[in-house]
């Protein structure tokens, strides 16, 4: 462990290696006619509520004697949008229309930590060991033979940084200077997980955190008020607890920094942003003066828009051509929070409602894990197109891989599949099959209990997360399964058992389950280390209250170390 660290350090001080000559320029297809839209399209027009945001960015290396390409990913946590008031919360940033819109696009859980583990590794949360979400007390995380993204791109010679929320192990070699990551700055779970000197909005509110006496959790109102949230750089914490109100701008200057310098190096880049804006606790930031705007959800909207406006705008000034956003999310709405949590939009998953509890987030309904999705790459992805291909944050992985040049790694399976044409309009075929993880509202967690194939949708377990009124849904098994045709987009009538549509597509559900069942018992599959130990709670003070330490001036440590001169 100590030697890793060293490398580490002395990695992130001296700067990386001359860039590699890079692969042969994308061919450009021909681009497909856009096709006529459905009456889910058109909600997509109208509707607009994020929840959390995550940001990939990754550019190309240069091509001796040719064109340098970029890809920088977006994975931004999902906004979902929907007619009603919250339309009305902030003006449609411009670039989404200069981009391409995927409005059948999944997340590979419906929760935190299984959602990011499998976008990082192109492989459901049975295959790489996360199927819930990872603690303060954690000592494990994501498992260290699992074989990261940026792990990948950085053997391919990017320069690869991590900016925001990581929530996948935060101790020793979990940690992304670890895996992958040359730089990193952000919070290492998510920020409802520790305590703030001046807490944001949230249901039921939480206390700021102490000052002259330790104080214990309240389990009943899940709030931590015995140890603050730590921000870090790199292996350092540099603030604890953490200025919520400033963080966004914080990271809004990490990422630019990032991205010019790695842009004056000339190097290839991957920077992967973590933002959870629309996540409790939301900032409290000053509201704005209309009357659609006078709620802390729109207030923060607004702030996200503005911090992922200006990340764009710089890829715009420094390598527009070349650069590849893809801005996604990673679940939906966490119902529990009512007014601060955002919409399902028209994905009410109406059978659950019926039956009690939410059918957001934690469920396999179709607002636990049908987010947006957004790529933007001028001159290569069409713009103002929208696209209905099945596709997955599963499809990140391999996508990006393979627009890198670089080879998916050897001895496993993969759960995602190259997107590259779908996303360049060469194609409207994504996948056939689905699988939608158990994420804790019902079953075993991770078990595939859940099978979206073509436009159908099979349960065998249903139940509804927390409500906004305290509600939950009874666990309930289903065999032969619920089967629902998603032209009903609410989910609210399943087929008819004796029915010939339903004995039609039950075959089909059954087959699908069976092979990737057995695909994984022969898989090279990973276990997570669930274990807790307060000992490895982030602390940069132990002897103060609540962990506290100086901020002054650390946070300007400078990230030109991290990207060569």
């Amino acid at each position: 462990m100590a030697a890793k660290q060293k490398e580490v350090t002395d990695n992130l001080g001296s700067g990386w290696r001359d860039p590699p000559v890079c692969w042969h320029g994308l061919e450009r297809v021909s681009l497909a006619s856009p096709r006529k839209v459905t009456e889910v399209i058109q909600a997509e027009e109208n509707r607009r509520d994020w929840i959390e945001m995550n940001v990939f960015l990754g550019a190309k290396c240069e091509r001796r004697g040719g064109t340098q390409f970029g890809i920088l990913k977006v994975a931004v946590a999902s906004y979902l949008q929907h007619p009603g008031p919250w339309s009305l919360a902030t003006p449609i940033p411009l670039w989404p229309r200069m981009s391409g819109r995927f409005v059948d696009f999944h997340a590979a859980a419906s929760t935190c930590s299984p959602s990011r583990a499998s976008l990082l590794t192109g492989r459901l949360g049975l295959r790489n060991g996360v199927t819930h979400n990872f603690a303060v007390t954690s000592v494990g995380g994501l498992p260290l033979n699992e074989t990261t993204l940026a792990e990948v791109l950085q053997e391919a010679g990017y320069v690869t940084g991590m900016i925001g929320k990581w929530h996948l192990g935060h101790h020793s070699s979990y940690h992304p200077n670890f895996r992958g990551f040359d730089y990193y700055f952000g919070i290492p779970y998510s920020h409802d997980m520790g305590c703030l000197d001046t807490p944001g909005y949230n249901h039921p509110p939480c206390p700021a955190c102490p000052w002259t006496a330790r104080a214990s959790r309240s389990p009943e109102r899940d709030c931590y008020t015995d140890v603050a949230l730590p921000l870090y750089e790199n292996l350092n914490i540099v603030e604890q607890p953490v200025n919520l109100s400033s963080l966004a701008q914080k990271y809004t200057e990490k990422a630019t920094q990032f991205i010019q310098r790695a842009s004056t190096s000339r190097r290839p880049f991957l920077l992967y942003v973590g933002l959870a804006h629309m996540h409790v606790p939301l900032t409290r930031i000053q509201l704005s003066a209309g009357p659609q705007h006078r709620t802390p959800y729109a207030s923060n909207l607004r702030e996200m828009d503005s911090l992922v406006g200006q990340i764009k705008d710089k890829v715009d000034r420094v390598a527009k051509e070349n650069t590849f956003l893809w801005f996604t999310g990673d679940n939906g709405p966490w119902a529990q929070k009512c007014e601060l949590a955002g919409s399902v939009g028209p994905f009410t998953g109406l059978w659950q409602a019926q039956q009690g509890g939410s059918p957001a987030k934690q469920t396999t309904w179709e607002g636990g894990h049908r987010v947006p999705a957004v790529a933007y790459w001028p001159g290569t992805v069409p713009s103002n197109v929208t696209s209905t291909a099945l596709l997955s944050v599963l499809d990140i992985f391999p996508t990006v891989v393979a627009l890198a040049g670089a080879s998916l790694p050897p001895g496993r399976h993969f759960d995602g599949l190259d997107a590259s044409e779908v996303l360049f309009g060469g194609s409207q075929t994504g996948h056939r099959v689905l699988f939608h993880p158990n994420s804790g509202a019902a079953g075993e967690y991770g078990a595939l209990k859940t099978v979206r194939l073509e436009h159908y949708k099979a349960f065998y377990v249903t139940g509804g997360a927390k409500a906004c009124n305290g509600s939950t849904g009874p666990e309930q098994y289903h065999e032969p399964p619920l089967i629902f045709n998603l032209e009903d987009v609410a989910e609210a009538v399943p087929l008819e058992p004796g029915s010939a549509e339903y004995r039609s597509v039950l075959p089909k559900v059954r087959e699908a389950l069976a092979d990737v069942l057995q695909d994984i018992a022969h898989d090279n599959i990973s276990k997570a280390d669930y274990t807790r130990d307060p000992s490895v709670t982030p602390c940069c003070n132990p002897h103060q209250i609540a962990c506290r330490c100086q901020t002054a001036s650390q946070t300007d440590i400078s990230t030109s170390r991290n990207v060569g001169k």
